[in-house]
């Protein structure tokens, strides 16, 4: 293990005292954002480790989301958006005016919660981001698409129909599909928003096993409400409310021994 990268809560400051021992890959500091006047996230910083898979946990609109996509730049697309703060991905400030967005995107992929295949082939869909980033030969794609489904636990199931609509895949294929799409540039960061909220249990078990084989590969960050999913698959989570992350830290500790009463209260059901 390396760096001694410490757990930091914007409420409870005496979690930060708590070093996890891992290298990190995304280190936030102080963020805070305001759509127009309502400042959606306050003053939110911590680590995220590499090669670890990290949940985001809280009620509707304590601003889960609105985080995960600060670390893409996707909120840029919002009017009105205002934000304060730091965000670094492998050391690299990613509010830097110098960066360009799209590599920025190549490095930090994200997996909606409702899955959204393009209306094109399967292979088309894994191809679509090594051909935005200039790969033309068709046997370079065709290893790209094949080691992407293969990473999504999809390729048996669709190797002898790459060339069918993705259209016509199930809801839990679909959302693997969108899984290899995402890793087919080879991101740095997996962002996955609600991931298998629209998925039934079996679906929903097969991305959760698909999740932990590929925190491998990728450093990995997810938004649920569904606490018993970031309790198996997670090995770190936050608990957001009203825009403030109240704790952080190991997933086991946070949901045995939480050191924030409002974390307890939401964890046992007594609001949420």
């Amino acid at each position: 293990m390396a760096a001694n990268v410490q757990v930091t809560s914007s409420l409870n400051p005496k979690a930060s005292a708590a070093p996890l021992l891992e290298p990190p890959m995304v280190e936030i500091e102080r963020l805070s954002l305001w759509y127009g006047a309502k400042q959606a996230l306050r003053d939110v910083s911590m680590t995220v480790p590499k090669h670890r898979i990290t949940a985001y946990i809280g009620p509707s609109g304590c601003g889960k989301t609105t985080l995960l996509r600060c670390l893409n730049r996707m909120n840029d697309l919002v009017d009105g958006v205002r934000m304060a703060g730091t965000i670094r991905i492998g050391g690299a400030d990613i509010r830097d005016a110098s960066l360009e967005v799209t590599e920025l995107r190549k490095r930090v992929g994200m997996v909606f919660q409702k899955s959204n295949p393009f209306p094109k082939s399967i292979f088309e869909n894994v191809a679509y981001g090594p051909r935005i980033l200039g790969v033309r030969n068709r046997d370079d794609l065709a290893g790209m698409v094949e080691r992407s489904l293969r990473a999504a636990a999809l390729w048996d199931e669709v190797e002898d129909r790459l060339h069918d609509s993705a259209l016509s895949l199930s809801g839990g294929q679909q959302q693997r599909l969108c899984i290899a799409r995402a890793i087919a540039v080879e991101p740095d960061v997996l962002l996955m928003d609600e991931p298998c909220s629209a998925l039934d249990p079996i679906a929903t078990a097969k991305i959760e096993e698909l999740m932990l084989e590929l925190k491998a590969s990728y450093t990995i960050v997810i938004v649920t409400h569904n606490m018993q999913q970031a309790a198996r698959v997670s090995d770190y989570t936050g608990f957001m409310l009203l825009g403030e992350l109240v704790e952080f830290g190991v997933t086991r500790a946070l949901f045995t021994n939480p050191g924030d009463k409002r974390t307890e209260d939401y964890i046992t059901g007594r609001f949420g």
